[in-house]
């Protein structure tokens, strides 16, 4: 009831009880007057109105009353006040009647139209509508209120059992998490859920909220997502490479104008795993006695054509992915482990650079020709190590080989050059099994090693001589500690991270440029095309010099180098983030273990965060170390906090 106005406003004695309340007037419907010369009461049970609950239940118009008066106002057409209706279904306008009728209608809208105080019959096919709205409003909200659970609760679900909605929301979350565009716009309905459990429409939450659902890789990086690792090899890549394998053995052209040096014994030196050969190694004994180093590199440029759709794509990718679950080639594998590897027993395609070196090391002449191949040998690093090692007089070029380029190294030491080799661990995934694999420094591994940077140097070499425009490596001189402070030091990794903090990134460009580290006068990596862009970029640079062809120009080169370069980049970041996620498995695995470790050297001394050394798994690692430690002390190292799922780890260290 009304009991008084205040402006646009009314004050009402709500319900039999009486409560007060103020409302705008255009919130109410009048639905009896006041009977003339009565005062306000202030309850319904009271007079004028004197009638109670039971009464307007009793006035309820029931269900027969309410269908019998929809269809003879639907034949009659007509437009009546709540009075008229409340005679027609109650017969008779008392308050309580109009009160029973106006709160049917308030309650049950698909019959009538109730608006500005008039009553009107809807016509049937506006009420299947109406119920059909509601049906679909209601099966909207129930999936909603499944979906808000689902993600409240954060249990994996199968998704082929979901609600359609529920698969096109994850199907619309993993396209945001795969292409990692937090711009991409989701269903307004999705987004009011995400908001409804605190969950921001962000890449890096919802990439947790789908692992928890199981509808996510937890062990996919992060920083894949938006790259073309993340897609793979098209159907017409694919078919391209089939393609191209079944006309390897076909004639190419230059075939004719390779030198056949399949009667040369040479061997590949690879890890067990490695199925994309791409380099081997041989020794030439001259008439004269001297020895001639033989280093022959895939070609697979013999195959790809420069602009083709393979050869923009391997561009894109700039390099093969290193992964601790396998890696993921820059070529598709069918050509990467098939024509375009150095295969034992078979004849390859190659590029071969031979080498005399002088009696201190250094490059006396050198030659790079195209070639036909066939390594005798497939050795792994411990079979090569124990050929070294023993030396069989039937088996003795790989000694040789590795006294000629120990030779080499000492030369480049003598330059200046830095060598610093310590076993190196990763960790490793294997049918889900995890391992740490524990690199170890070994002769096979140098003589691989030196010579791979002696092709390199030579090819830098032939880029100087003919004034080529290649992606040279270069690095800036770099001030390290003197000799006095290096010594005071452990020798091993202690040592040499004193080194590693003085030098700076390494550099690309079009112009030879000296290498620090390696103590080389210009260098540019040309051993592993398969696996490297820039690698195929330097091979073709040769060619045309070779072919009578002009060579790309230092901008042609630059752009070239902008093109792939960046990828490269990408990639190291990938390789990174995987193995920093893995050793985050590895600890979650070992929690409880406590571990020997050596101080290295202060990352952020006011964080107490240091570089220590764990030589069980052959890792640096960033650990809270105690205020004041030094480098070479020892300490012991723990797991304080680790959540792989949420990319965290953290480690702390204490006193031995």
């Amino acid at each position: 009831m009304v009991v008084s106005v205040h402006g646009s406003k009314r004050r009402l004695s709500v319900g039999f009880r009486g409560k007060e309340q103020v409302v705008p007037a255009r919130l109410l419907d009048c639905i009896h007057p006041l009977p003339g010369d009565v005062d306000p009461s202030t309850r319904l049970g009271v007079s004028p109105w004197s009638f109670n609950e039971i009464d307007l239940e009793h006035n309820c118009p029931s269900r027969r009353e309410w269908g019998e008066l929809w269809v003879l106002m639907l034949e009659s057409s007509e437009t009546i006040d709540l009075a008229e209706f409340s005679e027609l279904v109650c017969g008779s306008d008392a308050a309580v009647s109009r009160a029973a009728c106006w709160l049917a209608l308030q309650e049950d809208r698909d019959y009538f139209r109730w608006k500005q105080g008039l009553v009107q019959a809807r016509p049937p096919s506006e009420i299947r509508r109406r119920r059909a709205e509601r049906r679909a409003q209601a099966r909207s909200e129930l999936l909603e209120t499944q979906w808000v659970n689902l993600l409240k609760a954060r249990q994996p679900v199968n998704f082929k059992t979901l609600a359609l909605q529920h698969q096109q929301w994850i199907s619309s979350l993993q396209e945001l998490v795969d292409e990692g565009d937090d711009t991409i716009q989701l269903d307004d309905q999705l987004l009011k859920s995400l908001r409804a459990v605190r969950l921001e429409p962000n890449a890096r939450d919802l990439r947790l909220l789908l692992i928890q659902l199981g509808q996510w890789d937890e062990h996919r990086p992060a920083s894949m997502s938006g790259t073309t690792w993340g897609t793979g090899f098209s159907d017409q890549l694919q078919l391209e490479a089939r393609q191209l394998v079944q006309s390897s053995e076909e004639p190419f052209p230059g075939d004719d104008n390779r030198v056949d040096l399949t009667a040369q014994v040479c061997v590949t030196i690879d890890d067990v795993e490695t199925r994309d050969i791409d380099d081997a190694i041989g020794l030439e004994r001259q008439p004269n006695g001297s020895e001639r180093l033989w280093i022959h590199i895939a070609d697979p440029g013999r195959l790809i054509r420069a602009g083709s759709p393979l050869d923009l794509e391997a561009r894109r990718r700039g390099s093969s992915l290193y992964l601790s679950r396998g890696n993921l080639p820059m070529f598709p594998s069918e050509l990467s482990t098939g024509p375009f590897s150095i295969r034992t027993g078979r004849r390859n395609a190659s590029w071969s650079t031979w080498i005399d070196l002088d009696q201190h090391g250094a490059i006396a002449d050198f030659g790079i020709v195209r070639s036909w191949v066939t390594p005798r040998y497939r050795l792994t690093y411990e079979d090569a190590d124990e050929l070294i090692d023993f030396a069989p007089p039937e088996e003795a070029d790989l000694s040789d080989l590795h006294r000629l380029l120990e030779r080499r190294r000492r030369w480049r030491l003598a330059q200046g050059a830095l060598l610093m080799d310590l076993p190196e661990g990763r960790i490793r995934c294997r049918d889900g099994e995890l391992s740490v694999q524990i690199t170890e420094p070994g002769p096979s591994r140098m003589l691989v090693a030196e010579a791979m940077i002696l092709a390199g140097a030579v090819a830098a070499r032939f880029g100087v001589k003919h004034d080529l425009a290649l992606p040279y490596r270069s690095q800036l001189p770099a001030e390290l500690p003197a000799e006095a402070e290096l010594e005071d030091l452990p020798d091993g990794a202690v040592r040499f991270a004193a080194i590693k903090r003085c030098l700076s990134r390494g550099l690309m460009g079009t112009q030879p440029s000296p290498h620090f580290s390696l103590g080389l006068d210009a260098y540019a990596q040309a051993t592993s095309p398969i696996r490297r862009y820039g690698d195929l970029a330097v091979q073709r640079q040769i060619a045309a010099v070779l072919n009578g062809e002009p060579p790309l120009s230092e901008e042609s080169m630059q752009i070239l180098i902008d093109s792939f370069d960046g990828a490269v980049r990408e990639g190291l970041a990938i390789s990174r983030e995987d193995q920093r996620h893995w050793q985050q498995v590895w600890f979650e695995r070992h929690r409880s273990q406590r571990w020997p470790v050596d101080f290295l050297r202060w990352l952020r001394p006011q964080d107490r965060l240091g570089l220590v050394r764990l030589d069980e798994l052959a890792m640096d690692l960033a650990a809270e170390c105690p205020a004041g430690s030094l480098p070479g002390d020892a300490l012991v190292m723990r797991v304080e906090q680790v959540d792989s799922h949420s990319d965290q780890l953290r480690l702390l260290a204490a006193p031995a």
